[in-house]
């Protein structure tokens, strides 16, 4: 299991601050949990008091590991906006253990390039500081806009990889996900070409 001991940083880019949670991200967080747009993609919609657990779950995940999914400000426009960091998933897949990049915006702050500028950070932070040789992400098949974000930020999609994903049965229309990889090498690559 991947161990970072320092604390994790904020992420300050060019128009979004990545930061640790505060108590009052929490309402907004429920209530972009609570959206069926922001949702359309999951198996269910967390009440408040299971979104509340999602927020202590990442703490807990920085205390554990150093690194984890960040809470998202866009300053001078708004404190909260949604999440974008790293995760360990919590199953077992032919392609875990692995680090995960992984979002959740508010539906309001879409389509404004707040999750690829986020994305891009949350890179660089992994394959920097912390020295990761490869993340991963994934998603349902349809969820066409979050793959969007795993292209742009130069994922590449894994056929091979491909499944089920092991918490829903065979046969629910969320079950089929897709598999992205992004190597440091190919990232460092991208980077130099840009």
């Amino acid at each position: 299991m991947l161990t970072i001991a320092r604390d994790p940083p904020s992420l300050p880019g060019g128009r979004v601050v990545l930061r640790r949670w505060r108590a009052a991200d929490r309402a907004p967080f429920a209530a972009l949990n609570a959206d069926p747009r922001v949702m359309a993609y999951f198996p269910a919609r967390p009440d408040r008091r299971q979104s509340d657990a999602l927020v202590d779950r990442f703490e807990s995940h920085f205390a554990e590991h150093g690194f984890g999914l960040w809470a998202v400000e866009v300053p001078a426009v708004a404190p909260f906006i949604g999440f974008v960091g790293l995760s360990i998933p919590g199953f077992a897949a032919h392609f875990t253990p692995c680090v995960e990049i992984g979002w959740r915006l508010a539906f309001d702050f879409w389509g404004r390039g707040y999750a690829i500028e986020a994305a891009r950070l949350v890179a660089a932070h992994a394959f920097g500081p912390l020295g990761l040789p490869a993340v991963v992400s994934f998603t349902a098949v349809g969820n066409r806009r979050s793959r969007a974000v795993m292209e742009r930020l130069g994922m590449r999609r894994d056929p091979a990889g491909d499944f089920g994903h092991p918490r829903l049965p065979a046969g629910h229309p969320l079950h089929a996900h897709v598999l992205y990889r992004l190597s440091r090498s190919d990232w460092q690559q991208a980077r130099r070409g840009a």
